[in-house]
């Protein structure tokens, strides 16, 4: 019961996070999943609530979508995700971990020194982080630090941006919710008090996000984001 208030909450939270910062759902929550009931279903768990959240930015931004962006990008990123969805029902549980724990590592110290934001790549450079950005999305549930920094390359507006990279998130979603299913479907089922629980505090922080932490400053709130990588990160390499 504890631990399904605490997934409430930081749920809540990561909506909130994301709805300011761009990205944060998959990040904050797979890994709090993680501790408490195990990576390898973890990563499938967050990808329902981490669909629900976006779909919901998705429909209000939806005017905003570059479509070119979309078909290139966005194909490499389901690409990468569906690839790596289908490494992670095969891959072993504490390999998943410690793959896990290590990317939030790097990605959390690659925003506290604030080296994400500086971050360029070639147009043809972002295609490709685009599918590793996808793939990590699929195998351990964290791809939106990686899909924000290849996607500076691209030249994009900011509302274009923000409403471009959602529209990423849910084709990626979209491209690894079948092999979940198809690999943990069953535990998935079993566990849903706790997947309402998480999806209605994203969709809630979503809504609110905006009103409750739109005036503090998105740096702030990236590195804010990104030393708690870094923490759960090390939570679970020592867990």
């Amino acid at each position: 019961m504890a631990f399904a208030i605490l997934v409430g909450v930081i749920s809540f939270l990561a909506g909130a996070i994301s709805a300011v910062a761009g990205f944060g759902i998959g990040s904050i929550l797979t890994p709090l999943l993680g501790l408490g009931i195990g990576v390898k279903l973890a990563v499938a768990a967050a990808a329902i609530p981490h669909f629900a959240g976006n779909a919901l930015r998705l429909w209000t931004l939806r005017d905003r979508i570059d479509k070119s962006v979309l078909k290139t990008f966005g194909l490499m990123s389901a690409a990468g995700a569906l690839l790596g969805a289908i490494l992670h029902a095969i891959a072993a549980a504490p390999a998943l971990k410690i793959v896990m724990a290590l990317i939030l590592i790097a990605a959390g110290a690659l925003g506290v020194l604030g080296w994400m934001e500086r971050l360029r790549l070639g147009r043809r450079g972002a295609w490709v982080a685009g599918g590793v950005s996808g793939f990590l999305g699929g195998l351990v549930g964290n791809q939106g630090g990686i899909r924000a920094a290849a996607m500076l390359a691209l030249n994009v507006r900011r509302e274009v941006f923000v409403a471009t990279a959602v529209a990423i998130a849910l084709v990626v979603d979209g491209a690894r919710l079948p092999v979940y299913a198809f690999s943990v479907g069953p535990q998935l089922i079993g566990m849903w008090p706790l997947l309402l629980t998480s999806t209605v505090g994203v969709i809630l922080g979503t809504l609110f996000g905006k009103v409750l932490l739109g005036r503090v400053p998105e740096s702030a709130f990236r590195r804010v984001v990104s030393a708690l990588l870094i923490a759960v990160g090390v939570a679970l390499l020592v867990s």
